[in-house]
């Protein structure tokens, strides 16, 4: 892994997700190298030259330009940690840059929204019981460690993330899971939502997202390298997918509110 230290101008961003008003992202990069990441396109804007989930920039100088920043913020924005790197990927256990950010926010009334892969976010209980309104969501793909390890190979155990979002329920934060992407051939099955569904709601979260898998160029050249190799039967079905993505999206829509009805966890899908 090369790690560099960069400064930034600006780390409180204007964000065109929906509901959500700016976003603060203190790396560049992540360690989890999860294969189907839309975030490569972050790539561009840095000068390396290591394959992406091989290099990260932490943005050291993000709590001081926060500071600046919040002084300027119109009330009651909405903020949300990790929109293209996870805010506590490895490395913030060496930098703490998402834990200090958090901390200047603690005097403000804004709603704080933090999606994560990593249990490393307890570490922080403390700062996140002090927020106005704080809520953790974690990213969940599937509860099969070997499709795990294939695609997600640098972040933690999908049981950690469980544990995780059990005991922030239990101290009465908010939590969801987001399951995406949703992996076309892959975690696409009704046992594969079906338990999703299950385990999230015996978690206690709150609600649970669902997003399917973006096919960028770089990223569906990679996924589709990766199903080839682990999972080569379900190649001529992943292509299907990719020739018909709007007919797909209609079927998993479908298959996904479905088996919500037979849940009270609330539950929505974003694609």
């Amino acid at each position: 892994m090369v790690v560099r230290e960069i400064s930034c101008r600006s780390i409180l961003n204007r964000s065109g997700i929906p509901g959500i008003d700016y976003c603060i992202n203190p790396y560049v990069g992540c360690g989890h190298k999860c294969q189907y990441c839309y975030a490569v396109f972050m790539k561009r804007f840095t000068r390396h030259t290591e394959p992406w989930g091989d290099f990260v920039d932490a943005k050291t100088n993000a709590p001081e330009v926060l500071e600046r920043q919040l002084r300027r913020l119109k009330p009651k924005s909405t903020i949300s940690f990790g929109t293209v790197c996870d805010p506590y990927q490895p490395i913030e256990e060496k930098y703490i840059l998402t834990r200090q950010c958090l901390e200047k926010l603690v005097p403000y009334k804004h709603e704080v929204s933090i999606l994560t892969k990593s249990d490393l976010v307890l570490r922080d209980l403390d700062i996140l019981l002090q927020l106005q309104e704080c809520e953790v969501g974690f990213t969940i793909t599937s509860l099969d460690k070997r499709i795990k390890d294939i695609f997600e190979p640098g972040s933690p155990p999908v049981a950690k993330r469980f544990r995780a979002l059990e005991r922030l329920s239990h101290m009465n934060i908010k939590t969801w899971v987001f399951v995406a992407p949703i992996l076309p051939s892959v975690t696409d099955s009704e046992k594969d939502i079906t338990s999703l569904f299950t385990r999230t709601e015996k978690a206690g979260a709150d609600y649970i997202l669902f997003d399917t898998l973006n096919p960028y160029p770089n990223v569906w050249r990679n996924v589709r390298r990766i199903v080839k190799k682990q999972f080569p039967e379900r190649l001529e079905l992943l292509d299907h997918y990719y020739s018909n993505q709007k007919k797909y999206a209609h079927h998993v829509k479908h298959l996904i509110r479905k088996i919500g009805r037979t849940y009270s966890i609330r539950h929505r899908v974003v694609f």
